[in-house]
C-alpha cells in the first residue's frame, strides 16, 4: 500500500467519524479531479463542503418525505396544467415557494373527483419537505378515526399536540363522507389549535357552501371556515377527470358519458354555512 493510499484511507476514516459521509465516499475522485484541474486549496475546500451540504440536504429531504407519509410521489412538474385550464399556474408556482407555510396561511383545493387535487397537494407537500418544513399527510377519514380513537382513550390532548407540530398539515378528501357531530367538533378543535400557528392544506370535492352538510352542523362549519379562510388561498378546479381521460383514451368511455362526477349539493339552503362573525365564546 502506497503512502498516499494509506493517507487517503486515514482521511476517509476521519471524515466518517465526523459523519461527513458523502465526502468520505467521494474523496478519491474529488482528489483526482482537483489534481487534474489544479484547484486552489480554497476552491477544493469549497467543493468538498458544497458536496457534503448537498448530501445532508438530500438526506434530510428524504427523511422528511418519508415521515410525511404521502400516498404517492408526484411532483408539480408532472402536473398537466394544459388539461386543467381553470388552474392558474402562477398561483401554484407562488404556492410552491411555500411562503404560505412561513406565513401560517391555509390552502384549499376544491373541485370534483379526478381533477388532480391530491396530485397538487402532494406536489406542494414535497416542495415543503425539500425546503425543510416538517409535513404530515392524512386523509380526512384517517384523521377523524385517529382523533376519535384518541378521544375515546382519553388521549385527545396528546394527539392534538402532535398534530400541531408539523409546519404543514395536508388533509385530503374532506367531504367524501359526512361527519357526525363528535367528528365535526374534533376537527374544529384541530383547526382551532393550528390557527395562525401552522399551515393547513385541504382538498375537497364539496363547495364551501355545503360544508354545513358535510360537518352536520352549520354553526361548526362556519366556525371552521372562519379560521381556515382568514388567511388562505382557494383554488377552484372546474376541469375534467384525469382518470376518466385515460379510460376514454383506452376506448372504455364514450363521449356521451359524463366525464366528472357531479358535486353533491345540499337541497336545503338552510344548512349552508355563512361567514358571519363567530361569537367570542366560540373562538
Amino acid at each position: 500500500m502506497s503512502t498516499l493510499t494509506a493517507q487517503v484511507e486515514r482521511i476517509q476514516e476521519q471524515l466518517q467519524r465526523l459523519r461527513l459521509i458523502r465526502v468520505a465516499e467521494e474523496l478519491p475522485s474529488l482528489l483526482q479531479d482537483a489534481s487534474k484541474k489544479d484547484l486552489a486549496y480554497s476552491d477544493f475546500l469549497e467543493e468538498v463542503l458544497s458536496r457534503e451540504i448537498a448530501a445532508k440536504h438530500e438526506r434530510l429531504t428524504t427523511m422528511k418525505t418519508a415521515m410525511a407519509r404521502f400516498p404517492f410521489h408526484k411532483t408539480l412538474d408532472s402536473f398537466d396544467f394544459k388539461f386543467q385550464p381553470s388552474i392558474d399556474p402562477k398561483v401554484i408556482k407562488d404556492l410552491a415557494t411555500c411562503r404560505f407555510i412561513a406565513d401560517t396561511d391555509n390552502v384549499l383545493l376544491l373541485g370534483p373527483p379526478g381533477v388532480g387535487k391530491t396530485h397538487l397537494a402532494v406536489g406542494l407537500g414535497l416542495k415543503a419537505c425539500a425546503l425543510g418544513y416538517r409535513t404530515a399527510f392524512t386523509t380526512a377519514s384517517g384523521l377523524i378515526a385517529t382523533l376519535t380513537r384518541a378521544h375515546t382513550e382519553g388521549r385527545l390532548e396528546e394527539r392534538l399536540k402532535l398534530l400541531v407540530q408539523p409546519k404543514l398539515l395536508v388533509i385530503d378528501e374532506i367531504g367524501y363522507l359526512p361527519l357526525d357531530r363528535l367528528a365535526a367538533n374534533l376537527f374544529f378543535q384541530l383547526v382551532s389549535r393550528r390557527y395562525e400557528k401552522g399551515a393547513i392544506l385541504i382538498t375537497s370535492n364539496q363547495s364551501l357552501t355545503v360544508w354545513g352538510e358535510v360537518f352536520g352542523d352549520r354553526v361548526i362549519a362556519t366556525a371552521i371556515l372562519d379560521r381556515l379562510l382568514h388567511h388562505s388561498t382557494i383554488v377552484n378546479i372546474k376541469g375534467e377527470s384525469y382518470r376518466l381521460k385515460e379510460k376514454r383514451k383506452a376506448g372504455l368511455l364514450t363521449r356521451s358519458e359524463p366525464f366528472t362526477d357531479p358535486v353533491v349539493r345540499d337541497p336545503d339552503p338552510r344548512n349552508a354555512p355563512t361567514l358571519e362573525p363567530v361569537a367570542e365564546a366560540d373562538r
